[in-house]
């Protein structure tokens, strides 16, 4: 398997023992050090062989070292552990480890034919996946283009937020080529196709939001509030947009770009992500207090249930099907998924087989299944949802 080389990250102080210089230098290649003191731990050192096995192809010795000190210094945490709750509902979870680790595999979305892709951010990278053969191949996109995310459009092309230079591709999946369109805001963030063709996002460092024209090229970007993070079509065709600098979702026209802010109960509430049920009310995660909640646009009414795993569940991605919630628990170890009955106010949650990640982002199919991923250990997976 291929392995991603990136510069080193900051590190923390990390406890004297054996394999201690190795971790330092192994394990920040791909992320900071400080991440170990925010994971959940394990008891064993073939736990942490396992699950190192799914970021990086490491020499035999080396792996024994790393893991026998991972072991010994961070042991399974019991204040991780979600509050699993019980139900009647039954899903299936599988999931795929993508070809090339240590690229972060994230925001998996379905093309119109069915094939499942996704963006290896700090690989730079797309992938295709056949879900029903298993079969993946990956996608070259220009080597600082570090794309946050993937969404396709209506004729197969797939399109990509460069986070890590201020573009948008299109790559085509018949040919390998990509086009490039450059924008004034650094860091693209989440997209979404309008049904009238053009492609809108957030940008969330710079603080905008932006519209592309695929036809013409033309790009119209203008400030926001704090962080704009997620972003969704609403039934009314204007676009819901969630924000994670402030207590807001905001409400933007597609033709003038301009934007109307709900405010959030709570200057602490920080959203990630929304979706939209079929009544056209705005679901959301307010992940900084492990809350869920609902948001009337016509009237700005907001009400908010607390998460199964408590205040630092930390909700991230969600989406609405059939008018049911679906959404993660990213705060705890393994990250879990949870169903929310809005008519009988109902939670159930289940562990995700290779929860050491965090599910970033949702995507929901054609067939009304569940598109999940695990950044942390490289895999795509899909839950299927019984009708």
């Amino acid at each position: 398997m291929a392995l991603v080389t990136l510069p080193f990250f900051a590190r923390a102080e990390l406890p004297e023992g054996p394999g201690k210089l190795l971790v330092e230098q192994v394990c920040s290649t791909c992320h900071g050090t400080q991440y170990l003191e925010r994971a959940q731990g394990y008891d064993s050192a073939e736990a942490w062989r396992d699950v190192m096995a799914t970021m990086v192809d490491l020499p035999q010795a080396q792996a024994v070292t790393i893991s026998e000190y991972l072991a010994a210094h961070y042991p399974s945490r019991p204040d991780k552990k979600p509050n699993l709750i019980p139900g009647d509902f039954d899903i299936e979870i599988q999931e795929w480890q993508v070809p090339t680790l240590g690229q972060r595999s994230r925001d998996p979305v379905e093309a119109p034919d069915g094939s499942i892709w996704w963006t290896g951010m700090w690989a730079s990278l797309a992938g295709r996946l056949d879900p029903e053969t298993g079969k993946m191949e990956e996608f070259q996109l220009p080597k600082s283009a570090r794309p946050h995310s993937i969404v396709p459009d209506a004729t197969g092309f797939i399109w990509y937020l460069g986070n890590g230079n201020g573009t948008i591709g299109r790559l085509d999946p018949g040919s390998g080529t990509v086009d490039v369109f450059p924008t004034i805001s650094r860091d693209p963030h989440t997209g979404v196709f309008h049904p009238n063709g053009r492609l809108y996002f957030t940008a969330q460092h710079s603080g905008m939001l932006g519209r592309l024209d695929p036809e013409s090229g033309a790009l119209t970007e203008v400030e926001s509030k704090a962080r704009p993070y997620g972003i969704k079509v609403g039934n009314n065709g204007k676009l819901y947009i969630a924000f994670n600098g402030t207590n807001a979702i905001g409400e933007l026209d597609p033709e003038t770009m301009a934007i109307h802010y709900f405010e959030i109960p709570d200057t602490r509430t920080r959203i990630r992500r929304l979706d939209i049920a079929t009544d056209g009310s705005i679901w959301f995660v307010n992940s900084s207090l492990g809350k869920i909640g609902r948001l009337n646009p016509n009237t700005g009414v907001v009400k908010q249930w607390n998460s199964p795993s408590g205040p630092n569940a930390h909700p991230y991605a969600l989406a609405v099907i059939d008018d049911v919630v679906w959404y993660n628990e990213s705060g705890m170890r393994p990250d879990t998924l949870v169903r929310f009955d809005p008519a009988s106010e109902r939670f159930q949650s289940w562990a995700i087989p290779s929860g050491v990640g965090i599910i970033r982002h949702v995507w929901v199919t054609e067939d009304k299944n569940l598109l999940i991923h695990q950044s942390s250990s490289n895999r795509i997976g899909i839950v299927r949802i019984p009708r």
